[in-house]
């Protein structure tokens, strides 16, 4: 029986799902190096062109990695503690780049410190109901903060090579980013809201 059990999370581990989630963590650093090299080392614009299109198949298999995994039934304790992971270092990553760059800046700066802030915060209460075996599902609103997010970001990693093309680049992906910043201050609330009975509960 312990052979089985053991064999199993490896399994699960190699499944198409993880590696998917596995190919999103690996495109980071790609995307970071692209972006750094273009900006801060004043690299060529279509740097900014390899960093979107990396960045867009990262993105795309957010979708597809938990999609497969309810079709094919290969849904693992391993996969859904890696995936939200995987989204925060995408993203936490790319607007880190973006704030160096100056493609954020100003009063703009806020709305990804309201991200940032809001996934630290989040993770860590999920962490802590974790430890009381209380799961917090993922609401529906929460899952189109994180396209909105990706799209913003999107639009923001295209900055100056995306103007050539589409002038309002940056502007659109800076309103998109305020719009995701106030939908994740509202989701971190929601999920706050769920789990702040358990921490009384336990408190008491």
């Amino acid at each position: 029986m312990s052979s089985v059990s053991t064999r199993k999370p490896l399994k699960h581990s190699f499944a198409l799902p993880n590696i998917l989630t596995y190919s999103r963590i690996a495109a980071v650093p790609i995307v970071v190096a692209c972006m750094y090299a273009q900006s801060i080392g004043n690299g060529p614009l279509w740097l900014r062109w390899v960093a979107l299109a990396v960045f867009i198949i990262a993105a795309v298999t957010d979708f597809f990695d938990g999609y497969y995994a309810r079709i094919w039934n290969q849904q693992s304790a391993f996969g859904r503690m890696l995936d939200p992971i995987a989204d925060k270092l995408l993203v936490a990553s790319c607007l880190l780049m973006l704030a160096a760059d100056e493609t954020i800046k100003g009063w703009s700066l806020w709305a990804a410190i309201v991200i940032l802030c809001r996934e630290i915060l989040v993770s860590g209460l999920r962490e802590y109901l974790a430890a009381l075996h209380v799961r917090v599902p993922v609401t529906q609103l929460a899952k189109w903060k994180t396209t909105v997010q990706l799209v913003a970001i999107g639009f923001l990693i295209a900055g100056e090579a995306g103007e050539a093309i589409l002038p309002p680049t940056i502007p659109i992906g800076i309103t998109l980013l305020w719009i995701s910043a106030l939908v994740t201050l509202y989701t971190g609330w929601d999920y706050f809201r769920s789990g702040i009975h358990h921490l009384v509960e336990d408190e008491g």
